[in-house]
This record gives C-alpha cells, structure tokens and sequence, in this order.
C-alpha cells in the first residue's frame, strides 16, 4: 500500500478513476481465494469500501417496499438501512421492534438459529455467519434449511460472512457452499476483520448471475447500475493492500492474525468460565456473547466500566433478544487481553 500510494505521486505511476467494480485482478484473487469451488466467477464480485457500505447500496436497490427479516440479535446496520430506505414502519417504545421488521429468535435454546417453520415470507432475509454479536457460525444443515426457505418462498438471502475467516470447524465459510445458494443469495465480506483493514475500508459483494426476478432478469445488472451511478470504485490503494494480502505469503500472515485473536478468545472464554457467567461465540468468532440473567446490559456496561475500567458493548443495541447480554472482542494486543482478564476476575468475582 505505501509502494502504491508513492506511485501515484510519479507520472509513470499516477492513476485515475478505475473500474467501479473493483480492479480485476483482486476480484479474481477475491474469486479463487473464497469462492474457489464454489463456480464464483471474478466478474460476479463488486469490490467496495466495506460490507456496512455494501448494505446500503443494496438497500438502494432493494427499494422501500421490501418486507424484511432479520436474526435477533444481529448487527444493527441492518435494521438501520432499513429505516433510512423506509422499509420498517413506526417502533414500539418498550421493545424497539419495527413493525415491518419480522425478527427472526436466535438464542442459545434454539441453536441461535430461527424456526423457520413459523417464520413469516419476506422478500429480503438479513443473515450473518458467524453472527455479529452471538459468535455463532451456521452449521450446514441449518444454512440448507434458509436455502431452501429461500427458495420455497422466493426470497433473497443478504449474507455476511464477514467473519467467515474465524471458522475452523468444518462449518460453512460461505452461503455459496450450499446447493442451490447461486439463485437465492447474495454474499458481501470484508477486509476489515481478515486483514485489520478497519478504517481502510475495504470489502466485496457477491451477486451470482444465477439470482433472478420473477420476471427472468438478473439482479447482477441492476446492482452493476448502482454501483455505477453511486459509487466511483474502492480507493486503489486499499485494493493494492487487499491484493497483497491475499499473496501468498500475505495470505499466510492474515491466518497467522487470525489463530491470534482466535486465542485471545480462548482466554476470555476461560477467564467468564471461571466466574460463573455463560459465555457464546469465540470458537469460529472473535466474539463472546456473555449472559448476566435477569440484567440490564446498559447497566452491566457501567458496571464493568466503573470497576473495571474495561469497555464492552451493550447487548440492548443488537436488538431485543440482546437485553441481558453483553459483547466482548477477542480484538486487541495480547497484554490487553490478559489485563483485561485480570481486572474482570477482580473485579467481577
């Protein structure tokens, strides 16, 4: 990225606006690294400055007159483009749920994944895995099941696999692995938790040829317009360090980073184990999703921040089901991670 953004300085290496797509040789690297197997073709990828970015344009695309579901909890970003794009109707005040939002339960006793047997069509189903804040990484079966959910009731599956690196079980790193997954879903990823790319901002969307509308015509070229119209191509810079890190040798250092956080994980599992406290995720996951029955996890928050001095993320944010939970990341120097261990076992014993 430095040898790059001096290039630019030079006549010889100066470059303009590229391709809004993204440059073609990390969308074909993006292809072969991910989707290798999976018959991803390089022109189905869309490079973009970050998934949260992503969700936006597809929200633009998606249009207002969508009906959505979501998990619950998930990443807020989600219900937020859909307020914004005027998906969601007015909110109740004691629960916050949108009227227009079906909130789909995703809790430790149902396998952090919904009963789609009672779960209501929409026309677009928000899905993350490994789940931002819980941790929890779908296991193939139950990525069939959305499938073929999808399929029966024509909807189109937005799935995040932001944190696909993390999974090391067997469990599906992509929807793409599942049969069928071409003609009902769309992927968007980041750089930014495989590579440390957070404020770099970069990332990639997914739209298969295969995905249609009911009247025959492919999504891809109608996602192709807006990001054409709406967006003027990831900074060349951030695609030649995403480039690089997907090298060989680049490639090696982000699963050398990731085996990293993946232990810093284990010490905070470790280190709530030891206090009594149920702790999800950290497995396929930099993130713990830990439990304090019968709680507030606003006040959880201060708590922990008055005594410890530690911050964490109230689980009230990710949505209703997240009221007793709070999020804790496994992202940090290892020194911090054991200081902040210590402190919670003071503090919180």
């Amino acid at each position: 990225m430095a040898n790059y953004a001096v290039g630019l300085s030079t006549p010889t290496g100066y470059r303009g606006y590229g391709a809004e797509q993204g440059c073609k040789e990390l969308r074909n690297a993006i292809a072969k690294t991910f989707y290798g197997k999976m018959g991803i073709k390089d022109t189905e990828v869309f490079v973009s400055d970050g998934a949260q970015c992503d969700i936006s344009r597809l929200q633009l695309l998606f249009g207002s007159n969508m009906s959505v579901a979501v998990q619950d909890p998930i990443f807020p970003a989600y219900v937020d483009s859909s307020v914004i794009i005027g998906q969601t109707g007015d909110a109740d005040k004691e629960s916050g749920r949108y009227e227009n939002i079906k909130y789909m339960k995703c809790e430790a006793r149902n396998g952090f994944f919904p009963d789609l047997s009672k779960t209501p069509r929409t026309d677009i189903i928000f899905f993350c895995s490994p789940n931002n804040p819980t941790g929890h990484a779908a296991t193939r079966e139950q990525l069939e099941q959305l499938v073929q959910f999808a399929q029966d009731n024509g909807s189109i599956i937005v799935y995040d696999s932001a944190y696909a690196v993390y999974i090391t079980d067997g469990r599906p790193r992509s929807i793409y692995e599942i049969p069928g997954a071409r003609k009902v879903a769309i992927e968007i990823s980041s750089f930014s938790k495989i590579a440390g790319f957070t404020g770099v901002r970069l990332g990639w969307t997914v739209v298969p040829e295969d995905l249609l509308y009911l009247n025959g015509l492919r999504v891809i070229n109608d996602f192709n317009r807006i990001v054409t119209t709406c967006f003027n191509g990831a900074s060349r810079i951030a695609q030649a360090g995403g480039l690089a890190s997907l090298s060989s040798e680049g490639f090696k250092s982000v699963l050398s980073l990731v085996d990293y956080y993946k232990e810093n994980a284990e010490i905070l599992l470790e280190t709530f184990k030891s206090l009594g406290l149920k702790a999800y995720g950290g497995e396929n996951a930099p993130y713990l999703w830990v439990h304090f029955p019968g709680s507030n996890s606003w006040d959880v928050f201060n708590e922990i921040l008055e005594k410890a001095h530690i911050i964490t993320v109230p689980g009230a944010g990710f949505g209703p089901a997240g009221k007793e939970f709070i999020r804790v990341t496994a992202f940090g120097q290892r020194e911090n991670i054991l200081e902040a261990s210590k402190r919670l076992r003071s503090h919180l014993s």
